[in-house]
């Protein structure tokens, strides 16, 4: 028989432990996301339909993006047992110099466009954090202007070789005086990517008032008062240039570009090169064989060829082909620590998030780049030390599994 008695007063009152009320709407929010997809979530109430389609979206279908998450998720972990991780070492070297995370922040367009701070929100975190920041070459924030958000910090630059090879020359110079250390050629952008999601969105740049956005603001006036009250949107790094937006993009693409052109930049450079956009073992070799110093093995999140291959499943036959011979960036799908730390276990030497840090940006700005940081951060450490390895030299093939949901059948095509 269980003996019950009438609960003391002073034993309920320390039942009646309150928390503290937070008067701080942004804090609140952003304590209250514990992910990435809680992050998502609040971006997607703050931030009108079209804007956060652009970022949340894909190219056709979005089955590139949706294998690309999936890879993530059909992955096993195996820990090992009996190691002292009372302390674990997320740092690590990449491209000539240190960061404090496996990761970094990967090269995004219009970024101001989701959230009117945009690139220096995100060089500032990132220069904080003391991991590096990408600035794409159709950012809205200038060259400049991200090294003074982040003097102290490492800032990379992403490069599209536009079809006017003057103006790209113009940004490696650019960049190199305002001491960003890396560059990024990126090879998988001869064309855009059919986002279909912008097209029935009806989505300009910049943003062009119908009643249907007019209909979608009525909820979200801070994000319209930002927009309305702050520096045009438009590529500050190509400002000078002039054309139209539209034009700008066109001309960014270009269907020419070839080796000859990653020699004429690599012969400007000064600083590390990586190559972004790898997507075949073979294309790997070769550039192993020019010595570049990095690779990013990425399908630009998905945004360019639906149902190019998945960067994660890449991963570990590049790992052994060429890994010894150059770094080895991952991006594409990367959603929580526990993905950084299985990137890194089979052969990736850092990582980028693209996705992950502007929801972070879009529910809150600066302090929201800085959660999504500090999310991914605790993520890395808490999944390190049920692994139970202490530093990320520690992790092996061993520690992860990739299951996968696909069988490939002869050279080429997937089923479930």
């Amino acid at each position: 028989m269980v003996q019950r008695q009438v609960p003391r007063p002073a034993e309920l009152l320390e039942l009646m432990k309150f928390k503290k009320l937070d008067l701080d709407p942004k804090h609140r929010r952003l304590s209250s996301a514990l992910t990435i997809d809680d992050l998502r979530k609040v971006a997607k109430r703050r931030t009108p339909a079209a804007a956060f389609d652009y970022t949340d979206g894909a190219a056709e279908g979005e089955i590139s993006m949706q294998r690309s998450v999936e890879a993530f998720e059909d992955i096993e972990f195996h820990p090992a047992i009996l190691n002292d991780v009372s302390q674990v070492d997320t740092t690590t070297q990449i491209l000539g110099g240190s960061s404090a995370q496996p990761f970094g922040i990967a090269p995004t367009g219009f970024t101001r466009l989701m959230q009117t701070e945009g690139e220096t929100a995100g060089a500032g975190a990132a220069g904080a954090a003391g991991i590096p920041f990408t600035l794409s070459t159709l950012g809205t924030t200038s060259i400049e202007d991200v090294k003074a958000a982040n003097p102290l910090g490492r800032n990379w630059f992403q490069l599209y070789v536009m079809r006017q090879r003057e103006v790209s020359y113009g940004l490696v110079e650019r960049a190199a005086a305002a001491g960003f250390d890396t560059l990024f050629f990126t090879v998988d952008t001869p064309v855009g990517g059919a986002r279909l999601r912008d097209t029935r969105n009806g989505f300009s740049i910049p943003p062009q008032l119908s009643v249907g956005t007019v209909l979608d603001a009525l909820p979200r006036p801070w994000w319209w008062w930002d927009f309305l009250t702050t520096a045009k949107l438009e590529f500050a790094s190509l400002s000078s240039t002039g054309g139209t937006v539209g034009e700008l993009i066109d001309c960014a693409m270009d269907p020419t570009i070839s080796f000859d052109d990653l020699a004429e930049i690599r012969a400007m450079w000064p600083g590390k090169l990586a190559v972004k956009g790898v997507q075949t073992l073979e294309d790997a070799k070769r550039l192993a064989d020019l010595g570049v110093d990095a690779i990013v093995l990425s399908n630009h999140g998905g945004r360019q060829l639906d149902r190019a291959p998945v960067p994660f499943h890449l991963l570990p036959q590049v790992a052994r082909e060429v890994g010894s011979d150059l770094e080895i960036i991952l991006d594409t799908g990367i959603r929580s620590g526990a993905d950084i730390v299985a990137a890194i276990a089979l052969g990736a030497d850092f990582t980028l998030i693209g996705r992950a840090y502007l929801y972070g940006l879009m529910a809150g700005g600066r302090e929201g780049v800085d959660r999504t940081i500090e999310i991914l951060s605790d993520e890395v450490e808490r999944t390190m030390k049920l692994l139970q390895v202490p530093t990320l030299k520690d992790l092996t093939p061993e520690h992860v599994t990739q299951l996968s949901r696909y069988t490939r059948i002869g050279d080429g095509a997937r089923i479930r």
